[in-house]
């Protein structure tokens, strides 16, 4: 049950910085508290845990022009953030988590706006159809936190510039570029502004849960850590991931997602999987690798195993499997 509400503001525009302060707050956040952590990054791409960047992104465009990329710790898909995006996540021990209330805490801020927007399908909020917040969704161990993206004024020339979403996934959406299904909320409200959304959402946090919220305030311990975190962040090898010298590729999407099959046969045998996927479930690409390895390349075989290890989207795994001629 929650009984404190807290607040922590990021002051650094740095995507790094402010991805380890949230995971160092996911880690630390005690029982019956509900944080709430508003943060904002400079000319950044945020990829999903399971993306492949290149298939997501400009990478070298995105970098050449001083721009960050960056890999987070949940699922879904990637987003554009720079000052005119403001960042919210709510960090909870898992057993206080209650994503209806959380959800309501964001479309209550907006109201105050006079904004009537509504929640499409899990992982948005949309005003007329169109999208202005995606949210994705972690867990460790017995901690969880829900993040997400609003848009207030963003720049829509280097959002198109920089993501480079799937034909197949746009087709699902019906329409023909990533500008024509997102809004800024300064377009439906030309008086909002990242401070004034700030302090609304904080007033709707205390209003949605009937408590007081308190700041938060870092020990010099908690920078420490955070700093450690920073550097993981950074590092080559968890912004961009394994990328095989593969063998055999597919890829299909559907209604949960896409999926990306990546694999490196020998002799017969699937060495190594990678799997990329921006499907909500964090955990899914993973398990499907651990899966595939070592298992004979046949369509049959690979159908099989994957049926008996009880995978979720079993069933539209296997159907993309069988449809390949291996």
């Amino acid at each position: 049950m929650i009984e404190t509400l807290k607040t922590y503001e990021s002051g650094s525009f740095d995507p790094y910085f402010n991805l380890a302060v949230e995971q160092h707050l996911l880690e630390t956040v005690e029982g019956g508290c509900c944080l709430l952590y508003l943060w904002q990054n400079e000319n950044t791409v945020v990829i999903g845990r399971n993306q492949n960047p290149w298939a997501e992104c400009r990478v070298s465009l995105l970098e050449e022009e001083g721009g960050h990329l960056v890999r987070r710790l949940s699922g879904g898909g990637a987003v554009f953030h720079d000052h005119g995006n403001l960042n919210f996540t709510f960090l909870v021990q898992t057993s206080d988590y209650d994503l209806e209330k959380q959800q309501r805490v964001l479309l209550t801020a907006c109201r105050q706006f006079g904004i009537s927007a509504e929640l499409s399908g899990r992982n948005d909020l949309t005003v007329g159809g169109r999208k202005f917040s995606g949210n994705a969704f972690y867990r460790s161990g017995n901690r969880s936190y829900h993040h997400g993206t609003l848009l207030v004024d963003v720049d829509g020339n280097k959002l198109s510039r920089y993501l480079t979403p799937g034909k197949a996934k746009l087709e699902s959406k019906s329409v023909s570029s990533v500008c024509s299904r997102v809004v800024n909320l300064k377009e439906l409200c030309p008086a909002i502004t990242i401070d004034a959304l700030k302090a609304s959402l904080t007033n709707a946090f205390e209003q949605v849960y009937a408590l007081k919220s308190h700041p938060l305030v870092l020990s010099e311990e908690d920078q420490k850590k955070i700093d450690e975190l920073r550097t993981f962040y950074m590092s080559r090898a968890w912004c961009c991931g394994i990328r095989l010298p593969f063998t055999f590729r597919c890829e299909k999407r559907f209604p949960w997602g896409n999926i990306e099959l990546q694999l490196l046969v020998e002799s017969g045998i699937v060495r190594q999987a990678r799997i990329y996927s921006d499907d909500m479930d964090s955990s899914f690409p993973p398990a499907l690798e651990k899966v595939l390895e070592g298992c004979p390349f046949s369509s049959s075989v690979l159908s099989s195993r994957v049926q008996q290890a009880g995978i979720i989207h079993s069933e539209d795994i296997c159907t993309l499997l069988q449809q390949q001629e291996i």
